[in-house]
């Protein structure tokens, strides 16, 4: 992946962002601190945060960066009270197109504001993809289906695009085929050299060969119910095994009530997320990742940049040529059981493979590492091309 030359010494800017992250209102939260660092690069950075009332967030001031949560008596009223908001902000700030640009990190509900916002204001919109919406897996729900309906109207209003993968980038270029906004490819940032170069804590269980990871939210998309499958499947021959899930989400529920309906809950563990993930994928055995769809998935990127072997479905990144399935990984289709399941018992077997996996994966991971510096100005610089 390749990344412009940086301008160093750029123009003055003001950003207002739309969003959903509830985080931001978390002390101490990884997004708050990389919202902050954001800021420190640009004049002022304003957000709005799609929130109920009943959370009783308050606005968060500091020099450059500026949180407000909407505080809707309902979520029908989001897109209604962030346009009100993102009017007082532009008014109240003075916001400029020559100084200006709003960013939202869909084309979704808040790409329906921004695209509002620009029309009233005059100014330079970006539109941020991080999921694969073109995917026809994404259109698997009611909600997701008029999404995609509101991203048809949204998308050819923007001046930019920013995406997180290549896969995102040409659906978008072949869907969208008159697209006049710019397209910038620029993944969720990993510490590539952090991971690689981290020890492993001392608390931390050894795992071992005979563990299956995974790591994710607990969302339908996920289909984490297929990797309790394919679990039972490797399980049928190889008795020692075992599988450690870590997250949270809204469908721990249906996955617990999966485990007993495999009668598997002996052989599998659901864990709360680790402050120390890394250490997990460094003492796991083989990764595994059973998506229907992927922005990016960058639980990969950590897992191989942890030496883990990876046994995936053909999403996000793995759909690049980062991932070379039977040379670095095994990639298979989406909800292919035999397929993933032959590809754990295939590493479990096969100890040289699995140490060719992890130094290959780890190799080409590491080619793509970029500074945490480097990637923030690039985030800055994107926003600025659009002045």
């Amino acid at each position: 992946m390749k990344y412009n030359k940086l301008i160093k010494n750029p123009n003055r800017m003001k950003v207002l962002t739309i969003g959903s992250d509830r985080k931001l209102f978390e002390n101490g939260s990884a997004v708050l601190s990389r919202v902050n660092e954001y800021a420190e690069r640009m004049d002022e950075l304003h957000i709005i945060v799609f929130s109920l009332k009943s959370l009783g967030f308050s606005e968060i001031h500091s020099t450059k960066l500026h949180i407000y949560p909407t505080n809707s008596s309902c979520r029908l009223l989001y897109i209604r009270d962030a346009i009100k908001k993102g009017k007082d902000i532009i008014r109240k700030n003075k916001f400029k197109k020559s100084d200006s640009v709003i960013s939202t990190q869909d084309p979704f509900e808040t790409g329906k504001v921004g695209v509002v916002l620009k029309k009233i204001f005059d100014l330079p919109l970006q539109i941020q993809i991080h999921t694969d919406f073109l995917s026809p897996y994404f259109r698997n729900s009611f909600l997701n289906k008029i999404r995609v309906l509101i991203s048809k109207s949204v998308i050819p209003k923007a001046d930019g695009l920013r995406v997180v993968s290549s896969v995102i980038s040409d659906s978008i270029k072949q869907a969208f085929l008159n697209l006049k906004a710019r397209i910038d490819i620029l993944p969720v940032f990993v510490d590539i050299e952090k991971i690689i170069n981290r020890e492993v804590t001392y608390y931390t269980q050894e795992r071992g060969i005979e563990s299956i990871l995974m790591v994710s939210r607990f969302t339908k998309e996920k289909r984490i119910d297929i990797g309790l499958k394919v679990f039972k499947k490797v399980l049928e021959q190889k008795k020692n095994i075992s599988m450690t899930i870590i997250g949270f989400g809204p469908e721990e529920k249906n996955l617990k009530q999966k485990i007993d309906e495999l009668n598997i809950g002996n052989k599998v563990e659901i864990l709360e997320w680790e402050n120390d993930v890394v250490s997990v994928y460094k003492k796991a055995g083989i990764f595994l990742l059973t998506s229907e769809y992927e922005g990016y998935g960058m639980t990969l990127i950590e897992a191989g940049a942890s030496g883990c072997p990876i046994v995936t479905t053909n999403v996000g990144v793995a759909k690049t040529d980062l991932f070379k399935s039977g040379e670095n990984s095994f990639v298979c289709s989406v909800g292919d059981v035999n397929c993933l399941s032959k590809s754990i018992i295939n590493l479990i077997e096969n100890p040289d493979k699995r140490k060719l996996f992890k130094e290959r994966m780890r190799d080409t991971i590491q080619g793509i590492a970029v500074s945490k510096e480097e990637y923030m100005s690039r985030y800055v610089n994107i926003l600025k091309n659009l002045l």
